[in-house]
Formats: C-alpha cells, sequence, structure tokens
C-alpha cells in the first residue's frame, strides 16, 4: 500500500498534496525513481523532461490515441513485400483502395513506411510461402518512443535515437532471419455511426477521413514531426484522423481499412474474413492471448465481426463458437481463447450491447461459460482464478489437460480492474497515479492471476497439437492501458511484461518448432502522444555522496 495517502491527497486535496507528497517522493530510495518522478510530475501537473500531447512543459494535455508511425519486426520473414517500392504510399492506386479515394497530402513516391494493411499481406505471403505457423504479437499502444524509452530504462544508457534499437529482447533476438521498418495506422474514417441490433451502419465514411503526411507527422517514427497537433487530429487544414484499437486490429487481422469501433467489418459494416479464418479453413488450429479482456477490439478482431466494439458478449460468443447478433448459426470457434474479463459484474449495459444482453458478467454470460465447459460436454478446458493458487500454475495444468484431450481452452482470468495486474517498470505491481488514481491489487490478485507470457506458453501448448500449424495472437495490452494514464512507469512495465512473452515465444519455435516454419510479427496497433524531452531522466540518479565524490575528482 506504498504511498496510499499520498496518492488519495493528490486527487481528492491537491494544494494539501504539495505540502504533504512532494518531500517524501523526493526522499523514495533511488530503485524506484522513475514512479517518484512519476508521481511528482502528476503533483505538479507539469514536467520538464517528459509530456503527453502537443504542450511542452505541461505534463498532460492528451490521453488518446495519435497518428504516429509504427514499428514492425519480423522474425522468420521480412518485409521485402511490403516496404519500400512496394509500400501502398508509393501507389496511387493502391492508396485510393485503401481509403476510397487518395487522400490530400498523403501520396509519396519516397516512402520508406508502408501501411498497417500490408501486415495482412505479410501473413498471407507467409501461408503461401508454406509456413505452417503465423504468430502475431501486438503491444497495444506502443509506438517507437515508448520502445526507445523502455530501452533506456533497461539498459541504463542511451544507446540509440533512431532505427530498430538495440537493447529489447525483440531487437536483439538473432536466431532468425529478422527485418525492421515501420507503418501507417490511419484509419479508413471516424464517424460512422453503428446499430447493435440490426447490425447496420449509417453515415458512411464518416466525418474525417484518413492518411498521412510526411512532413507533418515525420517521415521516420523518430524524426521531430513538422506539427505536433497533426498528429493528434487537431490540425484545421489538413485533419488525417488517428485508429482506434478496433480498426487497427481489423487491418491486421482482415487488410482493409475500415471506421473507427468496427471489428472484423469493412467501412460499410460488411464482414471480413479474417487471417484467422482463413487457417481454420486450412484445418489449422486458431487462439488470442490477452492481457486485457477478451472481447476487447484487437482480440477481438482476431476472429469475431461487429458493427461496434462495445458489444463485449457478442463478441465473446463470436471467439467462442456460441449465437451472437452478427451470428445467429454460430462460427467454428477459436481453439484458445486466454485473458481477463472473470468476475466482472457491471450495471445493465443493454443501451451498448444490445437486446441481447445478459446481466452479469458484462463480457460473458457465466451460464455460457458454463455451457461451453468440457465438464458439461462442451468443447473448452476453462480456467478461471481458483482461490489459493497460483495462477500459473492453473493455466499450465489447463493447458495439458487440453492438449492431452484433444479439448479447446478457455483461460478468464483478472481482478477488479478488468485485467491482469500490471507491472511497474521496476518489476513490482504497485503503481503510482496518471490521469487517472493509482490501481491498487489484493494480494490473492497477484498470486491467482497468471503473466501473459505464462498465458502465451499456455496456448502455443494447446495449439501446437496440431500438425498442420496455427495462428496465434498475443496482445500487451496494458501497454495502451498505461499511455492512456500519461503514466511512464506502468509504460515501461508494460513493455517488459510483453518481452518475456516474446521470450516465451521464440523459445517455443526454438524448441519445438523452427524459424522455417513460422513467421513471428511484432508491432502496435498505434501509437499514443508520450515526449520524452530528456532521456536521461530515465537513467538511475547517482547516490548524492557518489556524485561529490565524482565532481571533485572532475575538479582537481
Amino acid at each position: 500500500m506504498k504511498n496510499h495517502f499520498c496518492n488519495t491527497v493528490v486527487w481528492c486535496f491537491p494544494w494539501l498534496a504539495v505540502v504533504l507528497c512532494i518531500a517524501p517522493l523526493c526522499a523514495q530510495q533511488n530503485d524506484d525513481y522513475l514512479r517518484a518522478l512519476q508521481s511528482k510530475s502528476v503533483i505538479a501537473k507539469k514536467s520538464d523532461w517528459i509530456f503527453w500531447g502537443d504542450k511542452a512543459g505541461s505534463f498532460s494535455t492528451w490521453t488518446n490515441h495519435s497518428n504516429r508511425l509504427i514499428p514492425v519486426y519480423t522474425f522468420g520473414g521480412d518485409l521485402t513485400a511490403v516496404k519500400g517500392k512496394k509500400s501502398a504510399y508509393r501507389d496511387e492506386a493502391m492508396l485510393a483502395k485503401l481509403y476510397g479515394k487518395v487522400p490530400d497530402q498523403t501520396l509519396n513516391q519516397d516512402a520508406d513506411y508502408f501501411d498497417q494493411t500490408q501486415l495482412f499481406t505479410l501473413q498471407q505471403l507467409a501461408i503461401e510461402a508454406g509456413k505452417k505457423n503465423v504468430i502475431l504479437m501486438i503491444f497495444d499502444g506502443m509506438d517507437w518512443q515508448t520502445t526507445q524509452a523502455a530501452a533506456v530504462y533497461k539498459s541504463q544508457q542511451i544507446t540509440y535515437t533512431q532505427g530498430r534499437g538495440d537493447v529489447l529482447s525483440f531487437q536483439t533476438y538473432d536466431k532468425a532471419a529478422t527485418d525492421f521498418g515501420f507503418c501507417v495506422t490511419s484509419s479508413h474514417n471516424a464517424g460512422t455511426k453503428p446499430e447493435v441490433n440490426s447490425q447496420t451502419v449509417s453515415n458512411i465514411g464518416g466525418n474525417v477521413g484518413g492518411g498521412y503526411h510526411p512532413d507533418f507527422g515525420g517521415r521516420f517514427p523518430w524524426s521531430a514531426p513538422g506539427d505536433l497537433s497533426y498528429l493528434l487530429g487537431r490540425r484545421k487544414s489538413l485533419n488525417h484522423v488517428y485508429t482506434d484499437s478496433a480498426a487497427s486490429a481489423t487491418a491486421i487481422c482482415c487488410g482493409k481499412k475500415t471506421y473507427n469501433g468496427a471489428i472484423g467489418v469493412d467501412y460499410q459494416g460488411k464482414q471480413l474474413d479474417s487471417i484467422a479464418h482463413r487457417f481454420q479453413k486450412m484445418g489449422r488450429s486458431v487462439g488470442v492471448v490477452t492481457s486485457v479482456p477478451i472481447s476487447h477490439a484487437t482480440p477481438a478482431a482476431a476472429y469475431a465481426h461487429n458493427v461496434t466494439r462495445n458489444d463485449y458478449q457478442d463478441l465473446s460468443r463470436d471467439l467462442l463458437g456460441l449465437p451472437s447478433v452478427s451470428h445467429r448459426k454460430p462460427t467454428v470457434g477459436m481453439n484458445v481463447v486466454m485473458g481477463a474479463g472473470f468476475g466482472v459484474n457491471g450495471d445493465d449495459d443493454s443501451t451498448k450491447q444490445g437486446k441481447n444482453y445478459v446481466p452479469g458478467n458484462k463480457f460473458l454470460p457465466d451460464q455460457e461459460i458454463a455451457k461451453i465447459n468440457v465438464d458439461n460436454g462442451g468443447q473448452y478446458v476453462v480456467a478461471n482464478r481458483v482461490a489459493g493458487k497460483k495462477g500459473g500454475d492453473v493455466v499450465a495444468a489447463a493447458a495439458t489437460a487440453a492438449a492431452t484431450g484433444r479439448h479447446r481452452l478457455l483461460g478468464l482470468f483478472g481482478g477488479a480492474d478488468t485485467h491482469l495486474p500490471f507491472a511497474t517498470a521496476d518489476g513490482n505491481f504497485d503503481p503510482t497515479g496518471g490521469v487517472k488514481t493509482a490501481e491498487r491489487y489484493t494480494p490473492q490478485e497477484l498470486l491467482e492471476n497468471p503473466t501473459l507470457a505464462e498465458m502465451t506458453k499456455a496456448a502455443l501448448k494447446v495449439l501446437g497439437t496440431n500438425e498442420k500449424g496455427f495462428w496465434l495472437m498475443v496482445e500487451a495490452g496494458d501497454v495502451d492501458w498505461a499511455n492512456h494514464n500519461n503514466n511512464i512507469d506502468d509504460s515501461i512495465g508494460a513493455v517488459f511484461s510483453g518481452e518475456r512473452a516474446f521470450d516465451a515465444i521464440t523459445h517455443w519455435v526454438e524448441e519445438n518448432s523452427d524459424w522455417d516454419q513460422t513467421l513471428l510479427i511484432v508491432t502496435a496497433d498505434h501509437g499514443h502522444m508520450m515526449n520524452v524531452v530528456d532521456l536521461k531522466r530515465l537513467i538511475r540518479p547517482a547516490p548524492k555522496s557518489v556524485a561529490k565524490r565524482a565532481d571533485k575528482q572532475i575538479s582537481h
């Protein structure tokens, strides 16, 4: 409960917080220096080393996504088919096909970047090249600036200021053919209006369209943008919309740009085949793993269809092969679905979720979980939090049961905040506040929830039993939640938890397959607007006694 009183004071009595909280924060041990910096910036509402938004000096003026270029790393394959001369942004016809028109000031014959939809192309080409397995790892909300901040903190030095990076394991892994590039994430439009019960849309084409201007947004992810406000959709003379997670995941998984809020449907609301559907039709297994609720936008768009991302129960039904508003005759269902959503009983959500909403668990009704359980004749071994048991042990046992019995696997975990507990940069689970108050985790939540890496291992164990191969999405969703919260400590911790899941994937490939059979793509769905003005502040300050000795030596 460290700093619980301080965080309460911050939000209830800001004037008193300055008096009571800053002194203890400054006195904190150096090991938790980043947490102290985060807290101090929140209290002061200004910062000389980091800011979120387009106003330097003001700690927070923006809590949403941005139109930044996003990094892409591949393993077991390269980006030759999509970048450089193959970029959609060098081709007028391709741009018109993506956006329905050629967006203003978007065609760029020198583009080094490509489009997010071309990640679908890579996955399709992997099938054609004979790859058995495709693994898509999405660090939700992780732009290049977030990776650099995490790398500086991890290495305790500034080792790069452009390019791929050389610190995090997905930057340094060299046991597979690998490549690095970056893509545009702008969606088709914002403003299309969904009707959940009829599964139709209106205001087709929306109010604002997508595109990318390299001079305003930057020709490279590390470029200083010509106009920060452009990346936030605030530039009046040229306003290209930034994406949400639903439209971006649909682009990656289905190869089509769509409106913000769409799950597996195009800009007119027409259902699309995802890469997972294509794998399944080939007799291969498919699965999703996430640190956030199973039917949130990114995992949902891997397989489900819905005109709105808010229809959580129906999205879960699609993932699990149950009748839904968009599939009266249910989908086949995924082989593995693992994430959060356990015990989340909310208020009446029928306005967003439609007439078939069942009160109770907002992500999937308990009676439907029981229906698909193998214990009741269903297809899924169901793993939930068990009082007093380690979550990692629970998912491992469930994976063994599913793999041995040739069953499917559903894992539902999480806590009061609807996601797995967030680790901070130092590996502890003691977040401080951002634009929202700090979360607090009970000992039971920390014990009974698995990590993203443990769920990834469990998913691979089950999917790996299919000799024909599989498709798997792994989402580190907490990066996005941290960045929405303007919390650098949580953001770096989230990158590290995703990095451990990446390590679990590469270990599985080395032990159970090889890179001739497997393509791994690591990317994000969109960026935010964190700006680290002084990267040196991410490096642990030397104790005052050491600093004084160093100064004395220099003076002599």
